[in-house]
């Protein structure tokens, strides 16, 4: 297939989607007047029967937790496909960082570093980013957010670190062990979760932990650690495949120099 028969292609396709889009965007209810009952239910019934106050908590960890971890399975998975495609053997990784860290040092190819003011800011935002994100995870059944969006900003501080001009720092905290095992580990731990309700003759994730006082940080039962779970399992993913991902642009910058 040369290029002008994919480019025919692709808008023929984009074109369709497009259509697609429109008609389903005409198709919306206009705001404040929702068709379906789900949502009323839901709003309904969910501080009544789960003791949280975050209805879309709630659905995504327990009225179709099943589908929650299926797309975490799938967050798992591509991160395991990243980094095995853009990872190389530790021999070739060794023999690169030694070459590049000689050809750091060569007249007119030195790395710039980030201004003082760029360090002390970015720095400065690390600890109270990892505080923030850790409320996010813990408060996502009280409050907006959660193990998925509290994972992101998790993400972000090492991310920082780099910005920094710290790469040793970020590489240390990024190509760690302790970072794919808790991927693997938060993913795990979802798992387990839900076999509880098995064991007691329920379904798949049904609660068997104490729903305690809505408005609680320790309330919703299971929901909170599934929460948890999900927050050490996205964190960790998106670190290691941020670290290869920077790690796989560097070498080809200095390829390019060279």
């Amino acid at each position: 297939m040369n290029r002008r028969v994919r480019r025919w292609f692709f808008l023929i396709c984009a074109c369709a989607i497009f259509g697609l889009f429109v008609s389903a965007v005409r198709q919306m209810p206009t705001f404040g007047h929702y068709r379906g009952p789900y949502g009323d239910i839901l709003n309904r019934e969910t501080v009544y029967e789960r003791h949280i106050t975050d209805v879309v908590t709630a659905v995504n960890f327990d009225w179709r937790g099943i589908d929650t971890l299926g797309e975490e399975s799938i967050l798992f998975l591509s991160v395991i496909g990243t980094l095995v495609l853009l990872r190389k053997p530790s021999s070739e990784v060794n023999d690169s960082h030694d070459e590049n860290d000689t050809a750091d040092k060569r007249k007119g190819r030195e790395i710039p570093l980030p201004s003082a003011a760029t360090r002390v800011a970015t720095l400065g935002l690390v600890g109270p980013l990892v505080v923030f994100g850790l409320y996010i995870v813990a408060h996502g059944h009280l409050t907006p957010g959660g193990g998925f969006q509290g994972g992101v900003i998790l993400a972000t501080a090492p991310l920082l670190v780099y910005l920094a001009g710290d790469l040793k720092s970020f590489k240390r905290i990024a190509n760690h062990e302790t970072v794919q095992i808790g991927e693997a580990l938060g993913l795990l731990g979802f798992l387990i979760l839900g076999l509880p309700g098995m064991i007691r003759g329920g379904a798949y994730l049904r609660n068997v932990l104490p729903l305690g006082t809505s408005g609680h940080v320790f309330s919703g039962g299971m929901i909170a650690p599934i929460n948890v779970c999900t927050g050490v399992a996205v964190s960790a993913g998106l670190v290691a495949v941020t670290y290869v991902f920077l790690e796989h642009t560097l070498e080809t910058r200095l390829r390019g120099r060279r």
